[in-house]
């Protein structure tokens, strides 16, 4: 039985905010994009079998503690000035199941810092204002994440109803409507040829730019390849933790 995202966001907003504070288990420097000070948030509403934070996605309210808006600029920030990165993100689960917290925290940060928001789409396509939203902060780069390159892969691999497949893709467009700067980035390690090239002429539609899409590939972390394993999940590419790749099973 498929789950509907949408509900389960909601759900899972209800559990891990409280009032304009959010949940967060870490506030970290990260070398991705160069270097970024990262707030990794709780509470997801997908349940990817390739997730690497999957405790943390199914166990939300058992981990961290809440952090109000400007708990978590505050340490973005510090982190950002001691490391002398010039970028920001939250991360680890999905940002955008709590956004007057998010646009509270972007309110409070200094407007060097760049701000990059990694979201599965879901909230940002189902309602369009808060594309708007966003668009009040010129610091903002939105990187939306796929999961498969199909209806039937993004099913299969985050256990949420098909048609919830179209709602990034909605996300992109309230975003590019609304004058945001992103781009799509897509899980692929899972899609043949034939499904990603379907995927990039879909993308090409809404603008594009964004058939030169950003390629995710799985990395096989141990308690991944676990669960893939347990499951029956074959896929076309993966990675080591360690950078080396690895070949289909």
């Amino acid at each position: 039985m498929r789950f509907d995202p949408l509900a389960l966001g909601r759900h899972t907003a209800r559990r891990v905010t409280r009032g304009q504070a959010r949940r967060y288990y870490r506030f970290r420097p990260a070398r991705f994009y160069g270097g970024t000070a990262t707030a990794d948030c709780l509470g997801c509403n997908l349940r990817c079998v390739f997730c690497w934070a999957w405790q943390q996605v199914h166990h939300a309210p058992r981990w961290g503690h809440f952090y109000e808006p400007e708990a978590v600029a505050a340490r973005l920030t510090a982190i950002a000035r001691e490391r002398r990165f010039s970028q920001v993100r939250v991360s680890g689960n999905e940002p955008t199941l709590a956004m007057p917290h998010l646009l509270e925290v972007l309110g409070r940060l200094p407007g060097d810092l760049a701000f990059i928001l990694e979201t599965n789409g879901i909230v940002l396509g189902a309602e369009k204002t808060w594309a708007a939203e966003l668009a009040a902060f010129p610091q903002v780069f939105v990187r939306v994440s796929l999961k498969g390159c199909t209806p039937e892969e993004f099913a299969r691999l985050t256990g949420a109803r098909p048609e919830a497949f179209f709602l990034p893709l909605k996300a992109l467009e309230h975003l590019l409507a609304a004058g945001v700067d992103c781009h799509a980035a897509v899980m692929v390690s899972f899609s043949p040829p034939e499904a990603r090239a379907a995927l990039r002429r879909r993308l090409a539609e809404i603008h594009p730019a964004l058939a030169d899409f950003e390629a995710e590939e799985l990395i096989l972390y141990p308690a991944v390849a676990a669960r893939l394993a347990r499951r029956g999940f074959d896929y076309v590419s993966a990675w080591l933790p360690s950078g080396e790749p690895v070949p289909p099973p």
